[in-house]
């Protein structure tokens, strides 16, 4: 059974644990989760597309990602997540931690933070190995094409992680 940490509103561990996927959580209370993503020195972006069977958003795109378990650090649960849904290991890679976003649904049990991760890393579409029970298919693309994406509403988390798929940002460092 894997378990979350449960943080405050200033995103500090609590000391407490939830089961995963069991929206327990009050008003005030989150738990952590990580999306990575990774572009090529040339300006494309490894994205997947999510498997039929999910039962939320099946087949549209994302970056990859999860929740942190408990005890995991960000940056560390960022490189667990996209070795595991893409082969693709980003220890050595170029960029790190970019911002954090949160969402409040009050009363539902379900706040979370969400921090973002960029990595550069020059690899080939033969380097990738998904996860089969987590994607279907992947791609590289350009930031205009997931833009595009994005307009079909077939995007996961594109309003809120759009920032990182400017390749103008320097402010990048190790979460």
């Amino acid at each position: 059974m894997e378990f979350w940490d449960i943080y405050d509103s200033n995103k500090q561990r609590t000391g407490r644990t939830m089961k995963r996927n069991d929206w327990c959580l009050k008003d005030g209370e989150y738990h952590l989760t990580v999306l990575g993503v990774i572009v090529r020195p040339d300006g494309r972006f490894l994205i997947t597309q999510r498997v039929m069977t999910k039962a939320w958003a099946p087949g549209w795109w994302e970056v990859s990602g999860g929740a942190a378990q408990a005890g995991e650090d960000s940056f560390d649960a960022v490189k667990r997540e996209i070795k595991e849904e893409t082969g693709i290991d980003v220890s050595g890679a170029e960029g790190g931690y970019l911002f954090t976003y949160h969402r409040e649904n009050p009363g539902e049990g379900d706040n979370y933070f969400v921090d973002v991760y960029r990595f550069v890393l020059d690899f080939t579409e033969e380097d990738v190995r998904l996860q089969e029970k987590e994607a279907a298919g992947f791609k590289l693309a350009d930031p205009e094409e997931i833009k595009e994406l994005a307009k079909q509403g077939i995007f996961l988390h594109y309003d809120s992680i759009k920032q990182a798929f400017e390749l103008n940002r320097q402010s990048e460092s190790r979460g």
